[in-house]
């Protein structure tokens, strides 16, 4: 079996990390676009597995927690009108928490956005912290459940929600479709415990949804670079992480998340990420017996 070279899979790697789409990748790296795809799908196992592992027992002080929209195949209007259906098309949310200070990802979770995939998250954000934080999140419901189910009363809770208009004294411009509605205000509600209200915020998490949507391109808006299978839609968003957390620089803390956090010790590169593939994957068996067509 053929083995792409160290360099040219870190090549492929990076460049998914940094925006590109996988045909460009496939013409930049002069590979078939199915081996840009089998890439991911390894290493998108690999990383989801690795940060299940090391991103544990985090001493977080203030976490803030987020959805993300994108979406699989069509857009959820679309569904229904899909001439070949594909499994999970429609609107796909994207749930992070983030550590304030340090900016790790803690937890993430790619799915809809109801009440169960919200407990299923919250969950998993409280298994992996070690102390008790200060979490804001912002006015979607489902959390208000998930966070009493998942932390009970060991939490400081509070709820950050956005007011939107027209400011005012302002003529509004008739044509408004790229552009945001503006941010009149904000409600800041304390729901569990003793929380910081200078500190209830989501600006830090809000601004890594804008790193995930510059640095994966099926997050681009207006674009035909969507994910088409949703399966390589979680791949490429573990891999992300596993970037972003281990390997990126943090331009404000000058080292990676996860150092600043303490869940590593080192500077990670692709190189290594690559490399821990390779230590853990199977070792191709003998080829099977030669059979002719009919």
């Amino acid at each position: 079996m053929n083995k792409l070279p160290l360099k040219t899979r870190v090549q492929i790697l990076t460049m998914l990390c940094e925006g590109s789409s996988m045909r460009s990748i496939s013409r930049v790296a002069d590979v078939s676009i199915n081996t840009v795809s089998k890439l991911l799908v390894d290493a998108g196992k690999f990383c989801a597995e690795l940060h299940d592992r090391e991103v544990r027992n985090v001493k977080a002080k203030r976490v803030q927690c987020d959805e993300i929209w994108s979406f699989t195949a069509a857009k959820q209007k679309n569904v229904a009108a899909m001439k070949n259906t594909v499994e999970g098309a429609g609107d796909t949310w994207t749930w992070t928490a983030l550590d304030s200070d340090s900016k790790l990802i803690i937890s993430w979770l790619v799915g809809g956005r109801d009440g169960e995939y919200a407990l299923a998250f919250m969950d998993d954000v409280k298994e992996r912290l070690a102390n008790r934080v200060q979490l804001t999140t912002d006015g979607h419901k489902a959390y208000l459940n998930a966070v009493e189910e998942a932390f009970g009363a060991d939490i400081d809770y509070a709820m950050l929600v956005k007011m939107y208009g027209e400011p005012e004294g302002k003529a509004v411009p008739q044509e408004r479709r790229y552009s945001p509605a503006v941010c009149t205000g904000a409600k800041k509600t304390r729901i569990e415990g003793s929380p910081d209200l200078a500190h209830v915020s989501t600006s830090h998490v809000e601004r890594q949804n804008l790193t995930m949507r510059m640095q994966m391109r099926r997050f681009t808006r207006l674009t035909n670079a969507f994910s088409k299978k949703f399966e390589n839609h979680v791949h490429m968003v573990a891999l992300y992480t596993v970037w972003y957390n281990f390997i990126r620089i943090h331009k404000t803390l000058k080292t990676s998340p996860a150092m600043a956090a303490g869940v590593s010790q080192t500077l990670w590169s692709m190189d290594n990420i690559c490399e821990k593939m390779d230590a853990v994957a199977p070792k191709p068996g003998p080829r099977g017996p030669y059979k002719k067509g009919a």
